[in-house]
């Protein structure tokens, strides 16, 4: 389905959208005869022989009104006009919607999201490109909402793509040709210049792959003189477990282990085309976590940028080792004032907090407080964690410095600490997306397959900065 908004009024078809306890006249009588109620999702269709009429859409109860619902509530109403074959609609909203601007962008957002297909594969497309177009009647920040749909599309479209196709090279070349005529510099190490930064973490992951490994860096500066923020994402583009070999049925989806890669990169698109005052850098260590006779091993010692020394315990929590680079590389070159970071990285996450929901740690209380408030904004839930001067004498090594898969459980909490010790210091956010970044039956306003977690809770942030 293609999306356009205009002011340009359409007069076939009226969609009234009205909350429950707000209902007109014609919708009181229809609710008195148990035709349409007002609940959220709620529908009743009064339409000619020529596809001509009125359509009331419910929105439930006023006071349930949430970020989270608005979205919701218009990713649905698009599928179902798109499903009842209408085209062009007139949409009618309450003022408590219409006339604040928060609100009405997260209407828009809604209807333009219901836009995503992902049939890259299919000989035969299963959905057809139909086209919705809608009138409304009030100012509505539509350029700025299709950027950010644009961002969180291109982060679904990369997470979905599978691994023969979407590899460290591949990654940085859809990088490079996204941002080729645009604000965003794009620099791409290859494995020399890897080499040369001392990496050994993030080149260890690398070991047992045929894929050389790229470090993308995506700088957006439209300021002068001021401090750029560090958004790094965890770039593993298909993840076996290595030696600690993940189960065939854990395996099939882990092409979608650069979904934090993804994220920052569908953000810095959404940023720079909406032309955010504010300077942000993304960076990614992209790779695979494979198996030959030259992969890291259980039980080997690696060496880091930092210097710190890590015993790798396990190989399937290659992640950390990845980010531990990047997050020094980011700290240490790039001198930003902040850092967030987003990665796929365990499976404590979902037992943690829910797979509807990303978990976050902090070293800043402020910063934590700021990216809360814009995953709510985002409608992207998010729950932080809390760590403990037991969480990081957890993560000492034995034989090294650091265990990258220390024993004693919140291995959520553990592998957050594990990343901040390589953030020198700095305020600095994780995301830990493992839950929400990828699904296999869709809900709410997601889609099945990749869900672009983070591109919304990272703009909204960077719009939030002074």
């Amino acid at each position: 389905m293609r999306m356009r908004i205009s002011s340009e009024r359409i007069e076939e078809v009226v969609v009234r959208a009205v909350f429950q306890d707000g209902l007109d006249e014609l919708a009181s009588k229809l609710n008195e005869r148990e035709l349409f109620t007002g609940k959220a999702q709620a529908s009743y269709a009064m339409l000619d022989q020529e596809g001509h009429g009125t359509i009331y859409y419910g929105l439930g109860k006023e006071s349930d009104l949430t970020p989270y619902l608005i979205l919701k509530l218009f990713v649905q109403l698009a599928k179902l006009l798109d499903k009842l074959a209408i085209h062009r609609v007139h949409l009618e909203l309450p003022e408590v919607i219409g006339k604040d601007e928060a609100k009405l962008s997260q209407a828009i957002l809604g209807l333009q999201l219901a836009a995503y297909r992902f049939d890259t594969y299919k000989s035969k497309p299963e959905n057809k490109q139909t086209e919705l177009e809608i009138s409304l009647e009030v100012e509505a920040p539509i350029e700025e909402t299709a950027n950010l749909a644009a961002g969180v599309f291109t982060a679904r479209d990369l997470v979905n793509r599978r691994p023969n196709d979407l590899y460290p090279a591949s990654l940085a070349a859809h990088v490079r040709q996204l941002f080729a005529n645009s604000q965003v510099e794009v620099e791409i190490l290859e494995k020399s210049e890897i080499e040369a930064l001392g990496m050994e973490a993030f080149l260890a992951v690398n070991q047992g792959s045929d894929h050389e490994p790229r470090f993308i860096v995506m700088k957006y500066l439209p300021k002068a003189d001021e401090q750029p923020i560090a958004l790094v994402g965890k770039g593993v583009t298909y993840d076996s477990g290595g030696y600690a070999i993940k189960p065939a049925s854990s395996m099939k989806a882990m092409h979608s282990d650069m979904a934090g890669a993804a994220a920052v990169v569908g953000a810095m698109e959404a940023i720079s085309s909406n032309q955010l005052p504010c300077n942000v850098i993304g960076v990614i260590a992209a790779t695979e976590n494979l198996i030959d006779g030259k992969a890291f091993k259980n039980g080997d010692i690696v060496g880091s940028m930092k210097g710190s020394t890590i015993e790798v315990n396990n190989t399937d929590a290659e992640g950390r080792l990845t980010l531990a680079d990047a997050l020094y590389y980011a700290a240490t070159k790039l001198e930003p004032r902040a850092i967030v970071d987003l990665a796929t990285l365990t499976g404590a996450a979902i037992a943690a907090v829910s797979g509807k929901c990303t978990a976050m740690i902090a070293s800043d209380d402020s910063l934590a407080q700021a990216v809360l408030q814009a995953s709510e904004a985002a409608a992207e839930p998010t729950q932080r964690l809390l760590a403990f001067p037991s969480h990081y004498e957890q993560i000492k090594g034995t034989y090294a410095d650091l265990d990258n898969s220390p024993a004693g459980g919140g291995g959520c909490i553990t592998a957050g600490v594990f990343l901040e010790h390589f953030t020198e210091d700095l305020p600095w956010v994780h995301l830990d997306i493992a839950g929400p970044s990828y699904n296999g039956t869709g809900y709410d306003y997601l889609p099945k397959g990749a869900s672009g977690t983070g591109v919304m809770t990272l703009y909204h942030w960077i719009k939030s900065q002074k």
